[in-house]
């Protein structure tokens, strides 16, 4: 009689856990919302602060934090720029000191590297220090349709071409640009 009993509680309470589970199977649950979007940045910036392990680039005004990017970074992306080639992203202080309406990448910010050191420990090394490092955007033969977010430049510092055009609208000439390890 125990048994039967047990048996007819094992029978009902497997019953309900299986009409459960098809229940919350059969439920449509609500798809998650899209995060709002952000609003778009006014006024000019004045600092970019670039963390290379943590592949953010930060913009700031006035000491103020306004907005972070995801970013890729060169194709070797560990330790600070030597040479030509190298794939690595220089760090340091730098500026803006160019701007590219006509990359081969959408729009591009270009940071005064190489710098006097960089000039005279390649000299002393008889190599090229690389130059031409830029924050910018895909490449243009992407047509905006996709985002590379590995490690992919040359050196450079990438990011979506959405990002890029709101950058390109907020940053002078002569922002700085701190690029961490």
């Amino acid at each position: 009689m125990r048994f039967l009993r047990r048996f007819f509680q094992l029978t009902v309470l497997t019953a309900a856990l299986g009409l459960g589970m098809l229940a919350l199977y059969q439920y449509k649950f609500p798809a998650p919302r899209p995060p709002e979007p952000l609003p778009p940045l006014t006024g000019q910036i004045d600092h970019i602060l670039i963390e290379k392990g943590a592949r953010r680039l930060t913009v700031f005004r006035d000491g103020v934090e306004l907005r972070s990017y995801p970013v890729a970074l060169g194709f070797a992306p560990e330790g600070d720029k030597a040479r030509q080639g190298d794939g690595r992203t220089p760090e340091g202080m730098f500026r803006i000191d160019r701007r590219n309406a006509e990359s081969k990448f959408h729009l591009s910010l270009g940071i005064n590297y190489p710098q006097r050191d960089d000039l005279i420990r390649a000299s002393a090394g008889g190599y090229d220090p690389g130059g031409d490092i830029f924050i910018h955007g895909q490449p243009n033969a992407f047509y905006g349709k996709a985002t590379l977010r590995h490690d992919w430049t040359a050196g450079c510092i990438a990011v979506s071409d959405t990002e890029i055009e709101e950058l390109w609208r907020v940053t002078p000439m002569g922002t700085t640009v701190e690029i961490r390890p």
